[in-house]
């Protein structure tokens, strides 16, 4: 995954593989989702992302499956 942001535009462009998208599905006003063949996601677009409150704080955590 790799996320992009452009500090010109207020824009977050989030890359999740390089499958090529064949649908570009609105979210909201502000979020768009490109897909592939499949269905899967390949991107996301945030316009006015600092704006809009949703890349204030970026945060990762990987949990793995623990056996009891």
């Amino acid at each position: 995954m790799k996320i992009t942001y452009f500090e010109d535009t207020d824009t977050a462009l989030i890359v999740f593989s390089n499958a090529e998208p064949v649908e570009t599905q609105e979210m909201s006003e502000n979020m768009y989702v490109d897909i592939d063949a499949s269905g899967n996601p390949v991107s996301m677009t945030i316009e006015h992302a600092k704006v809009s409150g949703a890349l204030t704080k970026l945060e990762y955590e990987q949990v793995s499956h623990q056996i009891a």
